[in-house]
């Protein structure tokens, strides 16, 4: 990198790091606007480039909303680029996505292991009638289009993680559940009998919740991951033989 290049690089993180400092100085909030591109620059001492460079910079990690016509707004502060960066990771090479989807799958086991108490305290009869729905939707597309087994899947971990009124873990629920998602296809493990051990998993989840009982919910939430590890054990052996990976 030359060294005329490598000064504007600096420049691009400093002003990059001085528009977050306005935002939190400021205290905006999502969805606020954020100051005119001349105003910026006075308030910033910057230039116009850099601070379109680094409002580009902000845009791709969700921190600034740019609405062309109408300017710039404090972004929704989503986990969009982490996904987008653990996935891409995941999908460099067949090593890469085994030990990419171990450890996501580690993440999520511990989270709702770690959370169990308190799911199983704030599921009301609703929510366990939801989920009693999609453990049905899921039986139904068990040896079905995988679209629609996966579809049912996500929204059962999304129903889980909804009432503990946490918006950041549910956000990480969703995240490494989408990164799992995306990779998991590329892995080509996952077999109907898995499927339908998933789905059973599932149901002991809704009927230790239903029966108000931590430790059978982390038991069963156990048996659930089983399929998936035994599949990415596996893959680490070099077996890869299978059907496409369910994102459990």
């Amino acid at each position: 990198m030359s060294e005329a290049r490598a000064g504007r690089s600096l420049l691009r993180l400093e002003v990059t790091e001085a528009i977050k400092r306005y935002i939190l100085a400021n205290k905006l909030r999502p969805g606020d606007p954020l100051p005119t591109e001349s105003d910026l620059c006075a308030a910033l001492g910057a230039s116009r480039s850099s601070v379109r460079e680094a409002v580009k910079t902000l845009h791709a990690l969700d921190i600034v909303d740019v609405r062309h016509g109408h300017g710039t707004y404090v972004g929704r502060l989503s986990l969009s680029a982490l996904v987008e960066s653990l996935a891409f990771r995941g999908l460099l090479g067949a090593e890469s996505d085994v030990h990419v989807m171990t450890d996501l799958v580690d993440v999520r086991e511990l989270f709702e292991r770690g959370m169990a108490e308190r799911i199983v305290a704030r599921l009301d009869g609703d929510r366990l009638d939801a989920l009693d729905a999609l453990v049905e939707r899921m039986r139904a597309d068990a040896g079905g289009a995988e679209e629609d087994f996966v579809a049912a899947d996500r929204a059962f971990h999304a129903l889980l993680a909804e009432p503990l009124g946490n918006e950041l873990m549910g956000q990480l629920s969703m995240a490494f559940w989408e990164v799992y998602a995306i990779v998991a296809p590329q892995l080509q493990m996952a077999t109907r009998e898995d499927r339908a051990e998933t789905t059973a998993a599932h149901a002991d989840i809704v009927d230790a919740a239903r029966r108000g009982d931590p430790a059978a919910f982390t038991r069963a939430v156990t048996a659930h991951y089983a399929p998936v590890r035994r599949r990415l054990a596996a893959g680490r052996a070099g077996d890869g033989a299978g059907g496409r990976a369910s994102a459990g």
